[in-house]
């Protein structure tokens, strides 16, 4: 993807440095901001200023029945679960427009938190941790669609997988606005084969499984199959063993060209990654180079070798 195609990722407010949280300030994220930001169309969303509470607020909390938590302020107890959810409703249904390929999140809020909102008794014990309602209702309403916080974004690791899902997920957007027509899923699934490898030999058996049996399948209902298990795999972590069963495969195809003196090279590299001596952008680069130099059309098509814009050096650690 060219630096000049944009991604439309949502985002809490607060993270962009604009003023909206609570106490009047924000919580600016370097990254997203500078780096991600110039690959990204930010659609910036504070449930809670959006909805007319003002700047600055009384601090709030999620208490109450796990099943159906209330958005409390801590001091005066006063209940703002309804105008929130209210807000909500009426962004979900603009946001199906906005054609939204990702958000990230503010972790632990208790309208925007992921997963680590803590949730409280009436007495201020703490009973769990959970979404944040706003946060919720976008999971809800998009449930392939990849989110994370922004303290998940600083490990590289789940920035990495992150983002990799947001570009699969535009892709596969892609295919469902042309049609997904069965040559395209075919397509569509034969240039992530490796990228689906990496992540879950068992869940690529699974997907080729469903590609198979497409005649026997309707067409709507087989590419939500394949949508939900595409991006349930894309979920399981990427391990090193797993890059490296997946670059000695494509390291393969140029058996019979490479020099003894590439192939020392090459398998080099993967070695290196395997210790964690060098990153994976290493033989990546390599594999590119081979790639080109042979002109392999099989390879050319595969995403796993460029699945995301060089310069978010995604790949780029040991």
């Amino acid at each position: 993807m060219k630096r000049k195609q944009s991604l439309k990722l949502g985002i809490s407010s607060c993270l962009l440095g604009n003023n909206v949280r609570y106490d009047g300030g924000h919580k600016f994220d370097r990254y997203l901001c500078n780096t991600l930001g110039q690959f990204v169309e930010w659609v910036p969303i504070c449930p809670e200023a959006a909805c007319g509470l003002s700047i600055p607020r009384e601090a709030m909390h999620l208490a109450g029945d796990p099943d159906s938590p209330r958005l409390m302020t801590r001091e005066t107890g006063i209940d703002h679960t309804k105008r929130t959810m209210q807000f909500a409703e009426n962004r979900l249904a603009e946001l199906v427009q906005e054609n939204l390929c990702g958000f990230v999140f503010k972790a632990r809020s208790p309208s925007c938190g992921v997963r680590d909102t803590k949730l409280s008794s009436r007495s201020g014990r703490i009973k769990s941790k959970r979404a944040g309602l706003f946060a919720e209702a976008v999971m809800r309403r998009f449930p392939l669609m990849p989110v994370a916080d922004e303290e998940e974004m600083r490990d590289s690791g789940t920035r990495e997988n992150f983002l990799e899902r947001v570009f699969v997920y535009v892709r596969w957007q892609e295919l469902i606005a042309q049609g997904g027509t069965i040559s395209q899923l075919i397509a569509f699934h034969m240039a992530h084969k490796y990228v689906l490898m990496s992540h879950s030999p068992k869940h690529l058996k699974e997907l080729g499984a469903l590609v198979a049996d497409s005649k026997t399948c309707k067409r709507a209902e087989l590419l939500e199959r394949y949508g939900q298990a595409l991006m349930h795999c894309l979920k399981q972590k990427a391990t090193i063993r797993k890059q490296v069963n997946v670059l000695r495969q494509i390291s393969g195809y140029f058996t019979h060209h490479l020099l003894p003196a590439e192939k020392i090279e090459l398998q080099g590299a993967i070695a290196g990654y395997l210790q964690g001596l060098i990153p994976l952008i290493v033989p990546i680069a390599l594999l590119n180079h081979y790639v080109r130099k042979y002109d392999d059309p099989c390879l050319k098509q595969q995403h796993y070798l460029n699945p995301h814009p060089l310069e978010l050096m995604l790949r780029n650690h040991a």
